[in-house]
């Protein structure tokens, strides 16, 4: 078919996004920011998004930083954040152009930028996160005190969250031994050994 006659698809000249309608998002971005009067750190806020459909989740946030910070023009993620990586994500108004890295790029952060302003980088808190546990990680980003990365953010909460199970465990076996619900304790591999040692003639 003659390229020239316009009569056929365009030539494809790499991965776009599948077309679909942009239409106002049904809720706001989920999104903390640090004050913009503060120096910026490792990240400059975090965003919450409600589900892993990138294509569905950035008019919302596209449309937050479009109204407090600039026009998002661009994107950058890890490839491996996303279940599908388009080259253009249609937002309310324009269409943001978006790059992926497969290394050297924090995979728990999302960069966004805006024509003439500059850039921010967020922590995207992952969509199935508890509400305490995701209100935690935003404040933490957006908190000018800390300067941790995401990566480092999301460890911390890990540890944070094996700590608290820890003590909420510890305290349920005490107060069960406590209502006399607990059999015996067994012997210890180093106590067996010492009693048996005793039994022997």
């Amino acid at each position: 078919m003659n390229p020239h006659t316009g009569t056929g698809p365009p030539p494809r000249t790499g991965v776009r996004a599948p077309s679909r309608p942009v239409r106002t998002p049904p809720h706001p971005a989920r999104l903390a920011l640090r004050p913009p009067t503060f120096p910026p750190g490792p990240l400059c806020g975090a965003w919450w998004p409600r589900t892993d459909d990138l294509m569905a989740e950035l008019p919302a946030l596209a449309e937050a930083f479009d109204a407090a910070r600039g026009r998002v023009s661009r994107m950058a993620s890890h490839r491996d954040t996303w279940p599908a990586t388009p080259c253009d994500l249609p937002v309310p108004g324009h269409t943001v152009k978006a790059a992926w890295f497969a290394s050297g790029f924090d995979p728990h952060m999302i960069r966004l930028f805006s024509y003439g302003v500059g850039r921010w980088d967020l922590l995207v808190v992952p969509p199935r996160t508890e509400t305490a546990t995701a209100a935690r990680l935003m404040a933490a980003a957006a908190d000018p005190a800390l300067h941790l990365t995401a990566s480092q953010l999301l460890a911390a909460e890990r540890r944070h969250h094996a700590k608290d199970e820890a003590v909420r465990e510890q305290g349920q076996t005490e107060q069960w031994e406590a209502e006399g619900g607990a059999p015996r304790r067994p012997l210890t591999r180093t106590h067996r050994f010492h009693n048996l040692s005793k039994e022997t003639p």
